[in-house]
């Protein structure tokens, strides 16, 4: 009996791809995301880079398709944004690529992500809140606060307003009784 016949195609490149963006790849199980664009008019290709968010990869895609095809052909996973993304200064791969960085950049800094396809029209943006790095050092200044703690300790304690007499301490003088010892309260 004769085999099944098998599908053309590679199966790998089928799992890894993002299923929403054009150009962009997992790799590593996911936690990387990988994006590379072909030359036009030839079988090489240009390697854009590896990124943490598929968004990245997805905005350096972008950019190297419209230094390469010009933003008019250009298949874009983000066409709403295109105005603002940085232009490659020519095809050339290393400003290509210089530019695709840059992009996913800035797509890091600014923190938008756009979940919707890019065949849709309309785009769900949702910004979140910018990080804020807070250096507790220097607001709270911890090590200058456990160093004026540390000198406290080697400072005596201010004077007493009345001096007391050690060694007559349990005898029977200024009001206290021997055997008792210094009264902390009076009780009147």
């Amino acid at each position: 009996m004769p085999s099944p016949k098998r599908k053309a195609g590679r199966k790998k490149f089928r799992e890894t791809r993002h299923p929403v963006y054009h150009g962009v790849r997992s790799r590593g199980g996911g936690r990387k995301w990988v994006s590379e664009v072909r030359e036009p008019g030839k079988k090489s290709r240009i390697w854009l880079g590896t990124f943490p968010t598929p968004e990245m990869a997805a905005r350096a895609h972008d950019v190297a398709a419209i230094a390469l095809r010009g933003a008019a052909s250009a298949h874009l996973n983000f066409p709403d944004s295109a105005e603002a993304l940085p232009r490659a200064r020519s095809a050339a791969p290393e400003e290509v690529r210089r530019a695709a960085v840059e992009a996913a950049k800035m797509t890091a800094e600014v923190d938008v992500v756009d979940r919707a396809p890019a065949s849709s029209s309309v785009s769900a943006r949702a910004a979140a809140p910018p990080e804020v790095f807070l250096d507790e050092e220097a607001v709270f200044n911890l090590p200058g606060l456990l160093e004026d703690m540390a000198r406290g300790l080697l400072v005596t304690p201010p004077a007493m307003h009345r001096a007391i007499d050690w060694e007559t301490v349990g005898l029977e003088e200024d009001g206290y009784m021997a055997g008792e010892g210094i009264s902390l309260w009076s009780v009147d």
